[in-house]
């Protein structure tokens, strides 16, 4: 059994490592945990022929973002803008964060702490 995680979450800018579009920069517009896989902007630009439905909707190529394996990709840290691994921080209130491991930076809460 495969664990469903991905270390990236959405809206995460991330550099492509390998493939036909390495060393690319791009937002992750959805991240597909099931298949550990996500769905960067600007990267992996595949065409698709589709056929008029309906009256309104014109056919054609279509140029679409298809995803990619997240291990083929790694964050890039907001404050040193360098790309970089995560390490998970739980501070002594019990909050849980992502935490750049070059610059020791929090980058984002996963977790807020229990108010009682």
């Amino acid at each position: 059994m495969v664990a469903n995680k991905v270390h990236v979450k959405s809206g995460d800018t991330v550099i492509v490592l390998s493939g036909k579009d390495r060393g690319k920069k791009g937002k992750v517009l959805k991240v597909i945990p099931k298949e550990q896989r996500v769905i960067v902007e600007g990267v992996n630009i595949v065409k698709k022929h589709q056929k008029p439905r309906g009256q309104f909707q014109q056919g054609g190529i279509i140029e679409t973002e298809a995803p990619i394996h997240s291990s083929n990709v790694m964050l890039v840290c907001p404050r040193c803008n360098k790309p970089t691994k995560i390490a998970k921080q739980i501070s002594e209130d019990g909050q849980k964060s992502r935490v750049c491991k070059k610059c020791k930076e929090v980058i984002d809460v996963i977790k807020e702490a229990k108010k009682e």
